[in-house]
């Protein structure tokens, strides 16, 4: 009988140490997830509003300062090369 009781002893040991390793590697498990998902939060630039179209008028002067402004957004990453493209047409025509 007391050997009987040292594999049952030695069983419920095994299993209890298996589930807190098991517990302990599923907490470090999510919060990694989490940190990763809050980096990848900061780290995406939210979606850039366009310039609002240009009001017309034959002012040279205002449509220079609408293209560099538009210049400025593009060079800072907020317009990419198409969105670019197309402001700069409806400025100009």
């Amino acid at each position: 009988m007391p050997g009987l009781l040292r594999g049952v002893a030695r069983t419920a040991v095994v299993a209890g140490t298996a589930t807190a390793v098991s517990n302990r590697v599923s907490r470090r498990q999510q919060g990694r997830w989490a940190q990763q998902e809050s980096q990848q939060q900061y780290q995406e630039p939210p979606p850039a509003a366009a310039p609002p179209p240009a009001a017309p008028t034959d002012d040279m002067t205002s449509k220079i300062d609408q293209l560099k402004q538009l210049g400025d957004l593009k060079a800072q990453g907020v317009l990419t090369e198409a969105e670019f493209e197309e402001q700069k047409r409806r400025i100009l025509g």
